[in-house]
Formats: structure tokens, sequence, C-alpha cells
């Protein structure tokens, strides 16, 4: 492919990706305290850390409510629900129809820099309860 075809492509994805980003900020679908899918802002914790923080505050949460109040996407709530049950720092009991969720709190953080730490010590510091 020459090079004026391949950069008109590219172009053309960069300026669909900006129409994108420019409809999702203008249409109000950004997380809570304004940060959205865009990137336009960050935190220093993670989603995963937001999703346990959340959980341990209120174990009965549906994943709805846990994504709008982080701001992502449900799906993406299950799939972090999914790789912390699997890595046994959520367990998950199922009571009728929901999900009753529990932190295992004692469990060291995961990155070598913080693992002195535990999930219990990160919640104490998010967390108002």
């Amino acid at each position: 492919m020459d090079t004026k075809k391949r950069n008109g492509r590219q172009n053309g994805v960069a300026d669909k990706l900006a129409r994108t980003r420019s409809r999702t900020m203008d249409s109000g679908r950004g997380g809570r305290n304004g940060f959205d899918a865009t990137g336009a802002k960050w935190t220093f914790l993670t989603n995963h850390a937001h999703v346990l923080g959340l959980i341990h505050t209120d174990p009965d949460l549906v994943l709805r409510e846990i994504a709008a109040e982080i701001g992502i996407t449900e799906r993406a709530v299950q799939r972090i629900v999914h790789e912390l049950e699997e890595a046994g720092y959520l367990i998950r009991e199922k009571i009728g129809r929901r999900n009753h969720y529990e932190v295992a709190t004692r469990l060291p953080l995961r990155h070598p820099i913080e693992a002195h730490r535990s999930i219990g010590d990160l919640l104490k510091l998010i967390n108002k309860k």
C-alpha cells in the first residue's frame, strides 16, 4: 500500500477517535468527579481498588451501581470482580438472585513495593467505614 493511502486511512481513524472523544465528553457520560473514559484526568488508585473499596463499604451493591459510581462499564466491573475472585481477594455468596461479597482484607497487596501492606490497610485508608 502506498504512503498516501496509508496516511489517509490513519487520519480517518484519528478523526473518528477525536469525534468519539468529543461526543463522550459532550454527552455528560463522565464518571464520578469528572473522570471520563477519554483519560482526561487520572487517579492514584486503579479501578480494581475502587471496586474493592465500594464492595467493602456495601457488600450487597449490584455491579450496575458499582459501574455507575466509578464511571466504567458494567462489563468492566464484571471482569474486575471475576479477577478479584480468582485471586482470592473477593468471596462471593449467592443469596437468592443476588450476590453478597466479602473482601479478604488480610491478603497482601500485589505489587512488591506495597506487599508489606494488606488489602485491609488500603481499605482503611480510602474508605470512611
